[in-house]
């Protein structure tokens, strides 16, 4: 089956069959060129990535859009007769996936900005200040151990050590990926910015929520109030001493594995004693392992590797939990005779979302009387680089069954249609 989307016809108007047909459509494209097993994976900078940009990008200029490329690869899409010489709004998401992910998480929002801009064109509308969909590279973090790659090297907060990442699967560097898509990344490892603020006169994402309180609640809608930012560790190294499982007494054991579950369990209490402080946090180690080509049923394992990541609102509590993460690693370290060794941090920051955008999505959904809720979003997203880089930022949720981040993300089209008619209409009066 061709990916390539047939043009609509030329008219005056964008109805709802049409622009839901349209989507469907590009979703189902999306799904068929980056089916992976029982999800989908779209390497960031990799081929599936630019393949999902290609299509979206031939589908804007079937419609008579202008398609660009930025410094650092991001798709631009734009009205013919946009202005230049004003700050615009950019309308953005990501397209790439984790591995063996859902067909939503990012792609919604691309296609939700696109549907706008059809709409704005079809329909004659004019704006006070132009919109530009943006779909931005790199927003996963599962291909290099880095996120938001596209959006951070906008804002020139991309380092040489960043560059040098290397893929998971390949061992390629991300600078090597970045170079093959277009990315001029001279400007990037001189840590240039590529987008100034003062042209951006706001930047706003729909995308599918990551958990699972709209469904809980019965909205279709959120209107996001912050992000979450993290620490990041790829990878905490416990190393300890192998030996031989029936030869070795407790009192004399160095046991990786044991040390690194004694400090995960020590986290995970200083969680909850935080939670019921009424701090906002979550904790993750999302991969555990010992080598396979040393590990053995009868053999006390000498290293042990797992990922640490911290989320939370307040960049105060990250810093916090982090030392007391520390303080922890050294008593361990002290009483079982091990030695933690920690990889590079990564740091993101929390983002407070634009109250006067907040308060205008507020309205529009009154206005279309579409249920919403208010809520903050745990995960992050591309919106925190461009809040924290001074930019006023917002977030539309789309209500999404069985979480992301896997195969079974469940977005219902309605739901997506009320969502891409909200972010439309408030494009229509801004709070500029």
């Amino acid at each position: 089956m061709s990916t390539r989307i047939r043009p609509i016809d030329s008219i005056r108007e964008f109805d709802s069959s049409e622009r839901r047909a349209l989507s469907e459509q590009l979703f189902g494209a999306l799904r068929e060129m980056s089916a992976d097993g029982p999800g989908v994976s779209r390497e960031s900078y990799g081929p599936g990535e630019q393949e999902a940009m290609e299509l979206i990008a031939e589908a804007a200029r079937d419609e008579g859009l202008l398609t660009s490329w930025d410094e650092a690869a991001n798709l631009i899409v734009e009205l013919p007769d946009a202005r230049s010489d004003v700050p615009a709004i950019i309308c953005g998401s990501h397209l790439d996936s984790v591995p063996q992910g859902g067909n939503f998480d990012g792609a919604a929002g691309v296609i939700a900005g696109l549907l706008a801009l059809i709409r704005l064109k079809r329909e004659g509308q004019t704006t006070s200040a132009p919109v530009r969909l943006m779909a931005i590279r790199g927003e996963e973090s599962a291909w290099f151990g880095l996120c938001y790659l596209g959006s951070y090297s906008l804002f020139g907060q991309m380092t040489r050590e960043d560059l040098d990442r290397t893929h998971r699967s390949t061992g390629k560097p991300l600078r090597d990926y970045m170079t093959a898509a277009g990315a001029d990344i001279g400007r990037i490892e001189a840590g240039e910015r590529l987008l100034a603020p003062e042209n951006v006169a706001a930047y706003l994402e729909l995308h599918i929520e990551q958990g699972p309180v709209m469904v809980a609640r019965e909205v279709p809608v959120g209107i996001v109030t912050g992000l979450r930012g993290n620490v990041r560790y790829n990878i905490v190294r416990c190393v300890g001493e192998a030996g031989h499982s029936g030869a070795v007494p407790r009192w004399l054991r160095h046991d990786s594995v044991l040390a690194a579950a004694d400090l995960l369990h020590r986290i995970d209490e200083h969680w909850r004693v935080l939670l019921e402080r009424g701090l906002d946090m979550v904790v993750t180690a999302g991969i555990i392992s010992t080598d396979p080509e040393e590990h053995a049923m009868s053999r006390i394992p000498g290293e042990c590797d797992f990922s640490l990541e911290i989320r939370s609102q307040s960049i105060e509590t990250l810093e916090a939990f982090d030392e007391l993460i520390k303080a922890e690693v050294r008593s361990i370290e002290k009483e079982r005779g091990v030695r933690f060794e920690f990889s590079r941090r990564s740091l993101t920051e929390p983002a407070v979302m634009d109250q006067r955008w907040i308060d205008h999505l507020s309205s529009c959904c009154e206005e279309m009387d579409i249920r919403y809720e208010k809520l903050p979003s745990g995960a992050g997203h591309d919106a925190a680089v461009f809040a924290n880089g001074g930019v006023p930022s917002a977030m539309i949720f789309v209500r999404n069954e069985h979480g992301s981040h896997n195969p079974n993300e469940a977005m219902d089209m309605d739901d997506f249609m009320k969502g891409a008619d909200v972010l439309y209409q408030s494009l229509l009066e801004p709070p500029l």
